[in-house]
């Protein structure tokens, strides 16, 4: 997180919401030689998170107990160049969103993993629509169970959680709005126009 507190304005309830929609993060946690990480989609319900894991992940592998984790949201982000400012003495730097979770990790029972990919499937199909939603009754029972034993079912507690939405709140408006309008024509980084958006309105 950035340590500019500026940029941590939103609330907690905002944070959550970006994590949420985003549904996609770093699952992090600590291991013998070091810090282990996952990219994993997810579903967040205010405080709690489901995930799914293959079984030879080894942070699966170490959830013989739970374990303080953390996943780490990241949202859109462009290089910003002195340039776009428009007024001198000016320094290049980044602007991003990204939310930290923190909390606590388990292994759930094998019972409740169709629930958690039954509705995992379900939060993204949705969002293809008008596509009609895929669900896993189109695969054979057989082939559905196979890739089941694959994998097992995660729960996170969420204990905590930060955000920084790093959009030239600390430059004037007029500053900021033409960097947007730069971020939105030339930036370098992803989802750019969301970037723009977010800082015309921070």
């Amino acid at each position: 997180m950035h340590p500019n507190r500026i940029f941590h304005t939103q609330t907690e309830h905002d944070n959550l919401a970006f994590a949420a929609q985003r549904a996609f993060g770093v699952l992090a946690v600590n291991g013998p030689e070091g810090p282990m990480l996952s990219h994993v989609p997810f579903l967040a319900d205010g405080t709690s998170v489901w995930l799914h894991l293959v079984r030879s992940n080894p942070i699966a592998r170490a959830l013989d107990a739970p374990l303080a984790a953390t996943i780490a949201v990241s949202g859109p982000d462009s290089y910003i160049s002195p340039d776009w400012y428009g007024v001198p003495d000016q320094v290049p730097t980044w602007n991003y969103i990204a939310v930290h979770l923190r909390g606590v990790l388990e292994k759930r029972p094998s019972d409740e993993l169709r629930s958690v990919l039954d509705r995992e499937s379900a939060f993204f199909e949705g969002q293809l629509a008008p596509k009609p939603e895929w669900t896993a009754d189109k695969m054979t029972p057989e082939v559905m169970e196979k890739m089941m034993r694959a994998i097992v079912p995660c729960h996170f507690r969420i204990e905590d959680v930060q955000g920084t939405w790093k959009l030239n709140q600390n430059k004037p408006d007029d500053v900021r709005l033409r960097a947007a309008d730069k971020v939105e024509a030339n930036g370098i980084g992803v989802g750019l126009s969301a970037l723009a958006e977010m800082m015309r309105n921070a």
